[in-house]
């Protein structure tokens, strides 16, 4: 087993700390200056909390032996769409020429679940699909499907664990949504996305801002731990090393 899957959840553990770390430092930051910047948002437009989760991803990549030219992070990030020009992703493996592989990390905080639910879930939807249909067009040179990953981690508090009603004015939802909470949401929209084939792989995990600056958090189901995601990261990067 690759060095970096098999203490995976040490590895976690670091990015989840880095994630709480960050967020805090942004948000100390944004009170210095003055401004409010709408509460939340500062820390949500920061763009660093996440880099912890890329660098676990970008090692498990390196671990299978490919090459580091061939991974992307930080810069160079865009893949180009067919409903749209282009879109930048967290995370890209290229290998001569080919789309290897492309990762997608969002995270989510309270209290404002509701609307930033449906963005985040309309924005992976429409991302995949984007993607996909490109690929179907010759876009990435290759008849060989990458990769295509999504990692999740939301807050876990009591707004976001508190069920939640729908509104069924003409037809009614589908059961599963009935009562649920945000974070049941998200659990079944991550499983949603791999069932249906929109993406490869999804890990979906929870912390909270007290006990995550030490590194705590949880993952509420089997189908999404971080652990099948990696391996399926790895073993799909290791087909294209020679």
């Amino acid at each position: 087993m690759p060095k970096n899957i098999d203490n995976l959840d040490q590895q976690v553990a670091v990015a989840v700390t880095h994630y709480w770390v960050t967020r805090k430092k942004q948000r100390e930051r944004q009170k210095k200056k003055g401004s409010s910047d709408a509460g939340l948002r500062s820390a949500v437009t920061g763009g660093t909390q996440m880099d912890g989760f890329i660098n676990l991803f970008t090692n498990i990549i390196l671990d299978t032996g490919i090459e580091r030219k061939y991974v992307y992070q930080k810069k160079s990030l865009e893949l180009p769409g067919f409903f749209r020009p282009t879109k930048e992703w967290d995370l890209l493996v290229i290998k001569d020429g080919h789309l290897v592989a492309a990762v997608e990390a969002k995270s989510q905080v309270g209290p404002s679940f509701g609307n930033n639910f449906n963005n985040r879930t309309e924005e992976a939807m429409g991302s995949a699909l984007d993607l996909w249909t490109a690929f179907r067009e010759g876009a990435f040179n290759g008849d060989t499907q990458p990769f295509l990953g999504y990692f999740f981690m939301l807050e876990d508090c009591e707004a976001s664990k508190r069920p939640v009603s729908v509104k069924e004015p003409h037809f009614k939802v589908f059961s599963e949504f009935v009562g649920a909470s945000y974070m049941k949401r998200y659990e079944l929209f991550c499983k949603k996305l791999v069932r249906e084939r929109h993406y490869t792989s999804a890990s979906f995990i929870t912390s909270d801002s007290v006990n995550g600056i030490n590194g705590i958090y949880k993952e509420p189901s089997r189908e999404l731990t971080f652990s099948n995601f990696a391996k399926s990261l790895s073993s799909h990067i290791r087909t294209f090393v020679e």
